[in-house]
């Protein structure tokens, strides 16, 4: 079931940054992009930069002319979409129906088989900046894919064809899937942040300089020795410590209004410290002492709260 480059006209239904890319990447692969839906002017723009000479079509038109239809849309949008086709008639026997959601699996994609059409989820697990260059970022990308066993071998081909890993997540395992991808890069951003603007406050010039070489070692390391690359006052029971960042990360929030910073704050020290208890990293004597520590009468280095 291996696909032949050149074999398959492809419609993109979502001119959004990831539908153009995939688009573009696919064409480069050799396939024939046989249109596009934009609706708004970024997504115009987009499309005739990511894609040239390729027409912008209804939604309809490019179901009935394509034999793999890509669906780039937002995911509480394609349930109704793929539905709503279906009510139509719109899918075909023997068609490829790939969606870049994380949250679902091939599911969604009932009413595309009720047709007789094949569904696959091809999600890419990155970043997408709607430009040119993030072809050159799916060479170090993975996909999590789903599909029937006999259509995983396709999935699996579309992804390798774009440069990229496929990786088998299971139909039932998809929304933990994407918890944990949302869970890395989402909250990461987050961090670093709020990071950036407890730096900023306090009249660093350059936050993100400060921060960049810290932050790239921590996540190379934590990639490559997961959690025993843990460093920092929570891993080494530094309660005083802990407890100095929690009163002043306090004052900043009462002095800002930044509550967010300290709430986070706390609620990671927290789980850090359970997840090096866990591993054997603190004592239960030091873990008892992070705790107190961190709340707001708590006596750092004494061990129970309030003791």
């Amino acid at each position: 079931m291996a696909i032949k480059p050149g074999r398959l006209g492809i419609g993109i239904i979502g001119a959004g940054k990831v539908g153009a890319v995939l688009g573009a990447a696919l064409r480069g692969a050799g396939h024939t992009v046989v249109g596009v839906s934009a609706v708004s002017e970024a997504s115009k723009e987009r499309a005739e930069l990511l894609l040239p000479g390729v027409p912008v079509l209804e939604v309809g038109d490019i179901v009935e002319r394509s034999e793999l239809v890509l669906l780039a849309v937002p995911d509480d949008a394609l349930p109704g979409l793929v539905s709503g086709l279906g009510a139509m008639n719109a899918w075909q026997v023997g068609q490829l129906v790939a969606h870049t959601s994380g949250r679902f699996g091939t599911g969604v994609l009932a009413p595309v088989k009720a047709a007789g059409g094949i569904p696959l989820a091809l999600h890419p697990a990155m970043t997408f900046t709607g430009m040119s260059l993030d072809l050159a970022r799916l060479a170090d990308a993975s996909f999590g894919v789903t599909a029937e066993p006999a259509m995983l071998p396709i999935a699996q081909a579309l992804v390798m064809e774009m440069g990229a890993e496929p990786v088998v997540i299971a139909e039932a395992d998809r929304v933990l899937y994407h918890a944990a991808l949302a869970h890395s890069a989402n909250h990461m951003v987050t961090l670093v942040a709020q990071a950036a603007q407890i730096l900023g406050d306090i009249g660093v010039e350059a936050p993100n300089q400060l921060l960049g070489p810290l932050l790239r070692a921590a996540l190379e390391n934590a990639l490559t020795s997961g959690e025993s690359a843990l460093t920092g006052p929570v891993a080494r029971g530094d309660m005083g410590t802990v407890a100095a960042h929690a009163a002043a990360l306090r004052e900043h929030a009462l002095d800002t209004g930044a509550s967010d910073i300290v709430d986070a704050y706390l609620a990671m020290s927290g789980v850090t410290a359970s997840r090096a208890a866990r591993r054997r990293l603190l004592s239960a004597e030091a873990y008892l002492g992070v705790q107190a520590a961190l709340l707001p009468d708590g006596e750092p280095g004494t061990g129970l709260p309030g003791a």
